[in-house]
Formats: C-alpha cells, structure tokens, sequence
C-alpha cells in the first residue's frame, strides 16, 4: 500500500494531548480486555534463543533480528514476530485453568515491512492467550470470543467520545462474521485484499474467518504460518479453520483496517497436517513443536491486537507514526508534514 495523504486531513488532537490520549486508551482497553476474557498481566521477553521453536514464523518468509550471546558461546537470539507460542507454553508452565489466560505487552521489529500508513518497523500489541479444552475448539467459541473483544473495542471508543466529544464513534453495533470462503464467493473475480476491502467498507466491523488454508481457487485468503492457528480443521460451518482476521473500516483513509489475528491454537493432530501442507515436517524435533505433539501444552485461543493500530484508529489519525515513535523515509516525512501529519 503506498502512502495515502487524506484530502483536507484535519488534526483532532495536538502532539501533546495525543500523548495523553494514547496512556487512556492502552489503559482503558487492556482493563476490559482482560476483565472479558478473564486474562492477567504477564512479563515477556523481547527475543528468544533460535532453534527452540518459540518464535513466530508469521507468513513463514520474514526474517528475523537476531544477535549471538557472547557469554553462551555465542548462542543466537532473535527478536520475537509475535508470542503466539511463548504464550501457550506460559500457560502451561502456570498451570492456568480453563477459561482463564494471560496478556502482556509484545514488542517486536519486522524489517521486512513495507512502510506506509500502517506499517512500521516496531510492533506493539497486546498479545494474549486463554485455556480452553479440547471440546471447546470450535467455531461458535472462537466467534464468541471474538464478540467480547468487540465489545471491548467499543467500550473503549465511547470513553473517548466522552473525553474528546469531538471525536466521535463509527464502530457499528455487531461486528459481521464470515468465512474467507463464502467471501470468494461473494467476490469470485476479486483478488483477497480487494474482497477484503468490499465486505468492510459494506459492514464496517468484519471477522474473516479461515486465513490459511487453501480455498476452491487453489490459493489461501493470507498466509499463516502452520504452527500456532489452527487453520486446516473444519468447522461446524463445513470450511476449514478455527482462526480469523479482526477488520475495521478506517474512514480516515478509507481503507480495511486489520486490528488484530486471532485464532483457537493447533492440536496434535492439526499441527501434523499443517507442517505437512507446508512441507516442514521437519519442526516436530524442535522444543515446543515435540512438546505440543507429546500433549504437554494445554489446548488454546489466542491472538495479538494491535497498539498502535487500535490508538490511531479510535483518535482518527492518518498515520501510524502520529501514535508510535519510529523509523520512516524522509520523503515519507515531507509529505507527511505538509498535509499536517506530524509523526513522532
């Protein structure tokens, strides 16, 4: 996505009042969050030792920051993607029960992004996980639990309302659910990212269901990597996958916005086929892959919901950079600055 300058873009808050309505909003989102999906805070790392199977492989292709340890024989760490599996190994070191989980404040650094609107280098999300059991690796809990995260969202978007009521909510009452297979079609000449931006821009809150998976074109919606979201099973809806993507329409630059990915965790027996399908049988040897398949991880729901992502969308800005410090291209910069845009 190249760089979207809005036409007579108006700021709603100055710098500094954005500051203070950033601490509000992280504040007053992970209290509901957590409070919905009974989740505690936790510690995280910002990287992990490469070898272990902990790191996220997000599409399978980016790579990953990495530096060697000198004191541990020069023992290479890597920055993490995500902690998609450092949660659920947590939750099964802290024996955390059914129903309940953990959240904690992710960091990363993705060079590979293309930077724009809504890409940076540095991602900061909410990462959470929560124990289920095994018969609760279904549609009807994922898409449950995705409507308590929505109900979070809007909660949080009318107390800004109330403390800036010139900004005012555009999340619509319901967020709409569909599979990215029903979606094809819908829009069978469409490409993935062009269906996407039809069902938003029509129901404004959107839960795509199955991103992984290959549909009846042969392609998957979006790529995932196969060893955290389970998305080769098939739910009761007869499509295959139990995870999704959380779009918002952005009325700034009008554009789909995705706030978050999440997804009910593989099982032994998904995380088999998946590594399989991708041709990677060879990370069942790794720590967390042989731990899983041994059955000594609890089964989980889990995803990240992005930081930056949720303050720029509820203070109606149009770009990352005015809610997140950062890294962008001077031109980038120039462009930004003249249409009013300050970046951090």
């Amino acid at each position: 996505m190249a760089l979207i300058i809005p036409e007579n873009y108006r700021l709603k808050l100055l710098p500094e009042t954005t500051e203070i309505a950033i601490k509000y909003i992280k504040e007053a989102f992970q209290e509901r969050l957590a409070k919905k999906l009974n989740l505690r805070r936790v510690t995280a790392p910002l990287f992990v030792l490469s070898g272990t199977g902990l790191n996220d492989d997000l599409n399978g292709v980016e790579h990953a920051v990495g530096f060697d340890i000198a004191c541990m024989n020069n023992r290479h760490a890597e920055v993490v993607h995500s902690l998609a599996k450092w949660k659920r190994a947590k939750l099964g070191a802290y024996k955390i029960a059914r129903g309940f989980g953990l959240y904690t404040d992710m960091n990363a650094i993705r060079t590979s992004e293309d930077l724009d609107n809504i890409h940076s280098l540095y991602v900061d999300q909410w990462d959470w996980e929560q124990t289920i059991d095994k018969s609760d690796r279904t549609l009807d809990y994922l898409i449950a639990t995705v409507k308590k995260i929505y109900e979070a969202l809007r909660e949080t978007e009318w107390l800004i309302y109330e403390r800036f009521p010139h900004i005012t909510p555009v999340l619509p009452e319901d967020i709409k659910v569909i599979h990215s297979q029903q979606l094809l079609d819908m829009y069978p000449n469409l490409s993935a990212k062009e269906r996407e931006r039809e069902v938003t821009k029509r129901f404004k809150a959107v839960f795509i269901v199955g991103i992984g998976a290959k549909l009846s074109n042969g392609e998957p919606h979006d790529g995932r990597a196969p060893d955290y979201d389970d998305w080769i099973s098939t739910n009761s809806d007869g499509y295959q996958g139990l995870n999704g993507d959380l779009m918002l329409w952005n009325e700034v630059l009008d554009i789909p916005f995705e706030l978050s990915s999440m997804g009910i965790r593989v099982s032994e027996e998904s995380l088999h086929q998946q590594l399989v399908e991708r041709n990677c049988t060879e990370r069942e040897k790794l720590q967390f892959h042989s731990s899983l398949l041994a059955g000594k991880l609890p089964y989980s729901i889990g995803g990240g919901i992005g930081q930056s992502r949720l303050c720029m969308f509820l203070l109606q800005k149009a770009h990352i950079g005015e809610v997140q410090a950062s890294i962008w291209p001077e031109d980038h910069m120039e462009k930004c600055h003249k249409a009013g845009i300050y970046l951090m």
